[in-house]
């Protein structure tokens, strides 16, 4: 007697981990459509691509966030018996304690790169012999942070950014200002803003109330204005151990109102005993000089002063960029700014830098709200060859050839099939028109030419195809 065995496999239920989302073929084509068109925008800027790998030494990762940050990197366990590890290490010290800290470096050392920033410094480092400066670098590349997934937060997500290190000018950050204004308006964005403040400013704020080392604490809290209103702000800053003489003393600056040149003017004569303050208002003036001249060509950005601006206190050094939408509610669709001695984390001392970032996801969600993907941006594909027998598809593969070469992205129904099943196929795929290649149309050597949208029909030459279908 002969017996069959047969092994079963468990099924399992599909599904992707917590924070992370597949992109559908027509969704890939309209994040391409952000991409490519920041992508353009950066290198006529003179900005060049690189890429880093997604995972990075734990080493080159741990301490360059803060102790939250920290907690938030993706460790990688190390590949093989990693629980033996353990054991010998515990065995060679029989004090070890089995937590984290102490585990994580026996466990785990690779990680994936929390942000695209810490990376780069270590590749100006590593590659600092073979890269001219200034170095002008733009990198599109997935993160990962172990956060808690949540609507607009996800634990996998792209970063778009650009940076320039070596070159401590200021037409760095006003190029900053024109290239979101050109990528921007390119997308189809009409009204936004592109606010503008710096760190140097804040630290003369901090200065001249008497509580520098309490910087951080108010641009925490005044970072907050638009969320918890004036009276919001002054709870917290009396929380976080400012005085209400302090609070009359910053009142004014935070509500500093008026054009760019009046709010400069007003701050000037606010930080007269602050070096540092002073420091920041001639940057931002230089910023302004700059743009002016672009101005007078007719490209007038729409920027802001704006002194509640906080972006990453503890990171930047210098002027602060975010951009906001004014048509969509929505949170800022980009922003960066200076930073000194980015590479000083991986010994080599003071480069500074400057650098800003697209948020693609929510200016994706910005253009589809506003409906200003162009049309073809969801075609793949744009024109379906039928298939109704052997006969007509050997007919069909000289046209196909003809029409890839022509550049236009084409395809032939890869079977013989029903027509309602091969227009079912050219309708899914959003294919704008269909070549109906029947008996009759090898005979006259005529297609008939059906627009999927209008429904209407055509019988055309060759060449009056390729002229149709390449317009």
């Amino acid at each position: 007697m002969r017996f069959s065995y047969f092994y079963h496999m468990a099924i399992t239920k599909p599904s992707v981990p917590k924070g992370t989302r597949d992109f559908s073929p027509a969704e890939m084509v309209r994040r391409n459509y952000i991409f490519d068109t920041i992508k353009t925008v950066f290198r006529k800027y003179g900005y060049q691509e690189i890429q880093t790998p997604s995972m990075e030494n734990v080493s080159t990762l741990t301490g360059k966030y803060g102790d939250e940050g920290d907690k938030l990197i993706f460790k990688i366990l190390n590949s093989g018996d990693y629980w033996g590890q353990v054991e010998r290490a515990r065995h060679k010290d029989s004090s070890m304690v089995l937590d984290s800290k102490k585990l994580l470096p026996v466990l785990s050392e690779k990680a994936l790169r929390y942000d695209l920033t810490v990376p780069f410094a270590r590749y100006v480092v590593m590659h600092q012999n073979e890269i001219s400066f200034p170095f002008k670098r733009f990198q599109i590349q997935p993160v990962w942070r172990a956060d808690r997934p949540q609507k607009g937060r996800y634990r996998e997500f792209y970063q778009c950014d650009a940076d320039v290190v070596g070159s401590d000018s200021l037409l760095n950050e006003a190029e900053f200002v024109m290239i979101y204004q050109e990528a921007l308006s390119i997308l189809g964005l009409k009204d936004f803003t592109i606010k503008l403040n710096n760190r140097k400013i804040l630290s003369g704020i901090a200065e001249i109330i008497g509580k520098p080392e309490l910087i951080v604490d108010m641009t925490i809290a005044i970072d907050k204005l638009d969320k918890i209103g004036m009276g919001g702000v002054e709870k917290e800053l009396l929380e976080r151990g400012f005085t209400s003489q302090d609070i009359d003393r910053l009142r004014p600056v935070i509500a500093l109102q008026g054009t760019n040149e009046e709010k400069l003017g007003n701050l000037k004569e606010i930080l007269k005993d602050s070096q540092s303050g002073l420091a920041g208002v001639t940057e931002l003036e230089q910023i302004f000089s700059y743009l002016s001249v672009y101005a007078s060509q007719g490209i007038a950005p729409k920027v802001e002063v704006d002194i509640t601006l906080a972006r990453g206190l503890n990171y930047y050094t210098g002027a602060i960029f975010e951009v906001k939408t004014n048509e969509v509610a929505m949170g800022s669709i980009g922003g960066g700014g200076r930073y000194d001695d980015l590479t000083g984390m991986f010994g080599l001392k003071g480069l500074t830098g400057a650098g800003i970032s697209f948020g693609a996801d929510r200016i994706y969600d910005v253009l589809e709200e506003l409906q200003l993907f162009p049309q073809d941006a969801s075609i793949t594909t744009k024109v379906l060859l039928t298939n109704f027998d052997s006969e007509a598809e050997r007919y069909a593969l000289p046209v196909l050839a003809r029409l890839r070469a022509a550049g236009i992205a084409a395809e032939l129904y890869p079977s013989s099939a029903k027509l309602k099943k091969q227009m079912a196929y050219a309708d899914g795929k959003k294919i704008p028109f269909v070549v109906l290649i029947g008996s009759e149309e090898m005979q006259t050597a005529q297609f008939t030419l059906k627009d999927m949208v209008s429904g209407e029909q055509k019988k055309v030459g060759m060449d009056a195809l390729l002229t149709l279908l390449s317009a």
